[in-house]
Order: C-alpha cells, then sequence, then structure tokens
C-alpha cells in the first residue's frame, strides 16, 4: 500500500498545462470584440462627418429647402456661365475708341481715305470694323463718280445696317439674364408658397402634440429659403444684364456719333472736289 502511494503522481506538484490555453482563448476574442468596435467607431465618424457635410453650409441650405432649389441652382450655373461668356466678349470695347476716331478724321480731312480704310483694318473691335465699313463704302462710290447726296446715303445706310449686326452679335445671350432676373425670384416665390402649404398641413396635423409656434417658425424657415435663393441669383442676373446693356448703348451712341462726323467730313469733301471742278471748268471754257 505505501508502495503504491509513492509510486501514484503527485497532482499539487505537477503543473496545470489546461489552465493557460483557455486564458490565451478568452484574450482572442476579447481582440476582435476591441477591433470591431474601433472600425465601428471609425465609421460612424466617417458617416458623421459626410452627414455633416451635407447638411452644413450653403449645400445644407440648398437639400433644406427641397424640389425648387434645383431649378435656381440650374439657373444660377447658367447665369455665371452669361455672364463671364459676355464680359469677356464686350473686353473689346474698352479699346482706345476715341484716338481711333481722331486720327480717322484727321485723315479724311487731309482727302487720304485709303490710309484712313488701312488703319481702321488694322485696328480690333467693332467700332474699327463700322469705320472701315463706311470707308470702303464711300471709297468705292467716290471712285465710280456718284453724285456726293447719293455718296451720303450710302455711306450712313451702309456704316448703320452693319452696326446693327454688330449689336446683335454684342446682345448675344443677354436675354437669357433678363429671363433668370425675372424667373428665378418667381421659382423661389412658387417654392416658398409650397412649403407654407406643406407647413401649415403639418400644424393642422399635429395639433395639441407638439407647440404649434415652434413648429410653424420651423417650417416657415425652410419655405423661405427658395426665395432667398431665388433673390440670390435673380439679383446678380438683373445687375449683369443692366451692366452689358449699358456698354452695348454707349458703343451704339459712339459709332452714331462717328458716323455723322464722318459723313460730314466726306460731305465737305465731296462739296470742295466739285467746287474745284466747277472753277476749272469755268477757267477752261474762259481760255
Amino acid at each position: 500500500m505505501l508502495s503504491l502511494a509513492q509510486a501514484s503522481p503527485d497532482n499539487s506538484d505537477t503543473p496545470d498545462t489546461n489552465s493557460q490555453p483557455t486564458a490565451e482563448g478568452s484574450e482572442a476574442p476579447a481582440e476582435n470584440a476591441e477591433n470591431a468596435s474601433e472600425a465601428v467607431a471609425e465609421a460612424a465618424a466617417e458617416q458623421g462627418f459626410i452627414s455633416q457635410f451635407f447638411d452644413s453650409g450653403a449645400l445644407g441650405l440648398l437639400l433644406e429647402g427641397g424640389f425648387f432649389m434645383w431649378p435656381i441652382l440650374i439657373l444660377g450655373i447658367v447665369a455665371i456661365a452669361v455672364i463671364i461668356e459676355r464680359y469677356r466678349s464686350l473686353k473689346m470695347l474698352n479699346n482706345d475708341d476715341e484716338g481711333l476716331r481722331q486720327q480717322v478724321l484727321d485723315l479724311l480731312t487731309q482727302d487720304r481715305v485709303e490710309d484712313a480704310m488701312n488703319l481702321c483694318d488694322s485696328q480690333r473691335g467693332p467700332v474699327a470694323a463700322v469705320l472701315a465699313n463706311g470707308l470702303r463704302k464711300y471709297l468705292v462710290l467716290r471712285r465710280l463718280g456718284h453724285d456726293p447726296a447719293k455718296i451720303e446715303e450710302q455711306v450712313i445706310q451702309s456704316m448703320e445696317s452693319y452696326s446693327v449686326h454688330i449689336v446683335a452679335a454684342l446682345e448675344r445671350h443677354l436675354p437669357i439674364l433678363a429671363t433668370i432676373s425675372s424667373v428665378a425670384p418667381m421659382i423661389g416665390f412658387l417654392g416658398t408658397v409650397q412649403g407654407m402649404i406643406v407647413s401649415f398641413a403639418n400644424i393642422v396635423e399635429m395639433m395639441g402634440e407638439v407647440n404649434i409656434v415652434e413648429a410653424a417658425a420651423g417650417g416657415i424657415q425652410v419655405a423661405l429659403l427658395t426665395t432667398c435663393f431665388g433673390l440670390i441669383v435673380g439679383i446678380p442676373a438683373f445687375l449683369g444684364f443692366n451692366y452689358f446693356s449699358s456698354i452695348i448703348n454707349r458703343f451704339v451712341l459712339e459709332v452714331e456719333s462717328t458716323a455723322t462726323e464722318l459723313v460730314e467730313i466726306v460731305t465737305l469733301q465731296l462739296t470742295l472736289a466739285q467746287s474745284e471742278a466747277k472753277k476749272e471748268q469755268a477757267s477752261t471754257s474762259t481760255v
């Protein structure tokens, strides 16, 4: 009996081999759970950033305003494009047209019609083009020997018809600005009316459940967003239309005054030429 007890192993002295794997197995799920919680936190933070981006600023107000905000946004983009395009096209009207007109009138006073025409052809801008067209018509009719009255009439008609085509090219896309300046606020008012109708319908449905003043204030604030954005788009479009129209009207007045001066000088030159021709005929007849 004693020998058997001595031969049997002492369980208290032997190490517990089964306890270590159990501890390691319990640590692995804890790490996985921690990683999963971190991934969920990162996804929530990213989603919160995206929602904050779309809900804040002008984009948030745009999304909050409803369906009528999108036509206003499209009209705003078109208005910006037209303003940029017209500004770049009308920059040519800011050239030194006064100096060009004075040089042309001086050359015509010296009866140097071809030099004046070549000067206009070498310059850029609609004023130079209109002057070149009138001088070319005058030079052709003068070489053909037409009478001064017909030459004056033809030159004026030629310059006016040519300036009409130039003005039509300068006024291109301006009706779009005029339309946007009127339509954008109207769409904003329409969106506000629609929002007010929905807001008051919701107030009637929630009568007695929530504070009516708070519900009405929130709904009216959202409804007024379309009016605000419509005016934000319409006012710059209206200002741009008036600005470009004033530039074009000033150009038309300058062309008309230049054409009047040019015709006066042409008439004077033709009158002097006729008087000299009559003097020569008289002197030859007396001889």
